[in-house]
C-alpha cells in the first residue's frame, strides 16, 4: 500500500528523508518516502532539542514545536495501514477544492 501524505509535516518528513538543505517544493513534490525512512525521521526529530530543530534549513518556523509528534503520527499511521511509503504531495485539499468549483462554472 501506498499513502498519499499532503501538508507540513509530510512534506518536512519528505524534505528531511531527501537530506534537502533548505526546503525544496519540487524536490518534495511526489516523492515516495519509505515506511522505515519515516520511523527513522521521526525518532531523529524526537531525539532532537528545540534549537537543533530550529536550525534545519528545510524547517519552517512554525512547525519546530510540533514536527516530532507529527512525524510519529505519520509513522503510526503507515504502520496501522499497512502502507509500505508514502507519496509526498505539494498540493492539498483547498487545490482540490478550487479544482471543483472551477468545474462548475
Amino acid at each position: 500500500k501506498t499513502l498519499i501524505a499532503v501538508a507540513g509535516t509530510a512534506t518536512t518528513v519528505a524534505a528531511a528523508a531527501l537530506w534537502l538543505d533548505s526546503y525544496d517544493r519540487y524536490a518534495i513534490h511526489l516523492s515516495r518516502i519509505s515506511a522505515a525512512k519515516v520511523n527513522e525521521i521521526s525518532k531523529m526529530f524526537l531525539s532532537m532539542s528545540r534549537d537543533e530543530i530550529a536550525k534545519l534549513g528545510y524547517m519552517h518556523p512554525g512547525r519546530v514545536d510540533v514536527i516530532g509528534a507529527g512525524a510519529l503520527v505519520l509513522d503510526r499511521v503507515l504502520m496501522q495501514s499497512g502502507a509500505t511509503e508514502f507519496v509526498a504531495s505539494e498540493s492539498d485539499i483547498l487545490d482540490g477544492i478550487a479544482w471543483s468549483l472551477g468545474e462548475k462554472s
